[in-house]
């Protein structure tokens, strides 16, 4: 149990809180009136794939656990986004994860038109569709233990709401050089029928960032709020190193855990719009 606890902690902060840094720069980019919800596509590559091993330390023994996938596909006017997370196959006989998240964005605006989620993790599953239609501010979703089982129901939006995944390509297009060290930034997510605020802090610049078998980075350091809970201790951050160039890629992903720590590295990438700058 403590292990499919772990592993869902890697995942899921991971592909949510843990990449939170583009965040920082929405903020910058809100009226008085109204946030400014559409950006440009500038780092994101049209076949874009990128693949992390996720470790958990338990009594100074790094263990890997499991990779999670990020794939992006361009068709037409939309990105088409799948990531999927698994544990190696040596742990299955112990418990099995496989989670698998894919969400539809409008390559216009970066804003999501449609997101799934389905996860089996241990005995727990998981289904979860959202419909967004943002002329009317509103969201259909489909929410149960299995795709059968789920029950629609109807959200209010919040202006500038992503979801898990959308947000995370939306704010890698955004510039956050203008802010500085210890600035928190506010944003929010749609996430299992409710709406979630979130906070990072940007934490400046770092170089000498080293990632096994990639290179040495020059990054941006940014540390995301996360919920305290039987995961989590309390006061706790996750720290995120993301490359300093026009990627904006998350390299390494840093959390302390009720019971040891765990990272997120890159280990292997494909398709990038920008050549990667390491050796900085």
């Amino acid at each position: 149990m403590r292990m499919i606890r772990m592993f869902k902690t890697i995942l899921i902060p991971f592909i949510t809180a843990g990449l939170f840094w583009w965040i920082l720069s929405a903020w910058a980019e809100r009226t008085s009136e109204a946030p400014y919800c559409k950006v440009e596509n500038t780092a994101i590559g049209n076949s874009e794939a990128l693949v992390y091993k996720a470790y958990y330390n338990w009594q100074f023994v790094w263990i890997p656990a499991g990779e999670a996938t990020f794939q992006v596909r361009k068709k037409g006017d939309e990105i088409h986004i799948k990531v999927t997370g698994r544990t190696y196959d040596a742990y299955d006989p112990f418990f099995k994860v496989r989670d698998y998240f894919y969400s539809v964005i409008d390559a216009e605006t970066m804003y999501p038109k449609w997101f799934v989620r389905q996860v089996q993790e241990g005995k727990y599953t998981k289904f979860d569709s959202l419909v967004f239609d943002h002329e009317q501010g509103l969201a259909r979703s489909f929410n149960g233990k299995t795709k059968k089982t789920a029950v629609q129901k109807t959200i209010p939006l919040k202006d500038c709401t992503h979801d898990l995944l959308s947000v995370l390509y939306y704010m890698r297009n955004m510039d956050v050089s203008r802010h500085t060290p210890g600035e928190y930034i506010p944003t929010q997510i749609l996430f299992d029928e409710k709406i979630y605020p979130i906070k990072v802090r940007y934490a400046g610049k770092e170089k000498g960032v080293d990632i096994d078998n990639i290179g040495t980075f020059s990054t941006v350091k940014v540390i995301p709020d996360l919920i305290t809970g039987n995961v989590f201790k309390d006061g706790n951050k996750m720290t995120v190193w993301v490359s300093d160039d026009g990627n904006k890629l998350p390299l390494l992903i840093e959390s302390p855990l009720s019971v040891g720590s765990a990272k997120a590295i890159l280990k292997k990438y494909e398709g990038l719009r920008h050549p990667l700058r390491a050796g900085l």
